[in-house]
C-alpha cells in the first residue's frame, strides 16, 4: 500500500512551495495537486526533485467550479475552453510526469439539460484518454458529493461506472473518492471490493467534516483491511481537511503500519 500527500489540501500552515518538503519529512514518497497552474512548472520539478517525490496526479483545469460555477467538461458551450485547459494540462503532465490528470464533470445547474451535459462530458472524457494515453497517462474522473458540489454531474459509484461503460477506453479509470461516496451513503467497501480493476486512483477523508482518517465515522481499519484484499494496486491519497497540524494528523498512518504493516 502506498501513500501520497494531497498538498493543496494539507501542510496548509506554510506557503505550497513549502509543503514538499515537510511531505517528504513525514515520509510521503508522492504528492498530488489539485490546480498547480498558478505555479511555474520549473519551480515544482525543483521541489520534486529536491525531496526525491513524485508527482502522481494533477485536475484537467475546472473553469469556475470551484467559485461556485458549472465548470467546463460538461457544458455544451464551453469546449473550446475545455480544449485550451487541456492543452495547459498536457505541459504541466509531461513535465511533472504524472501517471493520473483527473477530470472534475462540473455541475449541471438545469436538469432539463442533464443529458446533454453528460453527452459533453462523455465526448470530453473520451478526448483526454486518447490524448493522454499516446504519452502513457491515465484520465480518471470522479464522484463528489452534492452536499458539498450541488448539481454534480456525477454523484454515484452508478455514475461512475455507467460512465466507464459509454466512454469505454482502456486508459480511462475511476477515481474513487472516500469521503464524497460514504457522505454520499454509498458502498464503499462493496464498490472496492468488486471494482477495483476499474480504480485508477483512491482518495481518502473521513465524514462528515473531511477530517482526517479516524477523525469522523468511518470505520477506517476495515476498509483498509478491504483495500488490502482487493485487486487495487494504485496509491492511497491522503486528501482531507487537517484537524490539527498537518504532521500531528498522520497518525492514523502510523495506526496503520502497527495494525497491517503497510505504511
Amino acid at each position: 500500500m502506498k501513500f501520497c500527500a494531497n498538498l493543496t489540501l494539507l501542510y496548509n500552515e506554510v506557503p505550497f512551495l513549502d509543503r514538499f518538503a515537510l511531505a517528504a519529512a513525514d515520509g510521503f514518497k508522492a504528492v498530488e495537486i489539485q490546480f498547480p497552474y498558478n505555479i511555474p512548472i520549473m519551480q515544482i520539478q525543483q521541489r520534486l526533485t529536491e525531496h526525491n517525490l513524485r508527482c502522481v496526479l494533477i485536475n484537467v483545469p475546472a473553469g469556475d467550479l470551484m467559485q461556485g460555477g458549472e465548470g467546463l467538461a460538461s457544458v455544451p458551450a464551453r469546449t473550446a475552453e475545455y480544449a485550451a485547459g487541456l492543452v495547459e494540462c498536457i505541459s504541466y503532465a509531461l513535465a511533472l510526469k504524472v501517471e493520473f490528470v483527473n477530470v472534475l464533470a462540473g455541475r449541471c445547474s438545469d436538469e432539463n439539460k442533464r443529458i446533454f451535459y453528460l453527452d459533453t462530458f462523455y465526448q470530453n472524457l473520451l478526448k483526454t484518454a486518447e490524448t493522454f494515453s499516446r504519452f502513457g497517462i491515465h484520465t480518471t474522473f470522479e464522484a463528489i458529493n452534492t452536499r458539498d458540489m450541488p448539481g454534480f454531474l456525477i454523484s454515484t459509484t452508478d455514475h461512475l461506472l455507467t460512465t466507464l461503460k459509454e466512454v469505454n477506453h482502456p486508459f480511462l479509470k475511476a477515481q474513487f473518492d472516500v469521503y464524497h461516496m460514504a457522505l454520499m451513503a454509498q458502498d464503499v467497501e462493496g464498490f472496492i471490493q468488486e471494482h477495483a480493476p476499474k480504480i485508477g486512483h483512491i482518495q481518502l477523508a473521513d465524514i462528515p467534516d473531511r477530517g482526517e482518517p479516524g477523525s469522523g465515522n468511518l470505520d477506517y481499519p476495515s476498509l483498509f483491511k478491504t483495500i488490502m484484499a482487493s485487486d487495487y494496486e494504485g496509491w492511497l491519497a491522503a486528501e482531507y481537511k487537517p484537524t490539527m497540524e498537518t504532521s500531528k494528523s498522520l497518525k492514523w498512518m502510523k495506526r496503520l503500519n502497527a495494525l497491517f504493516g503497510v505504511a
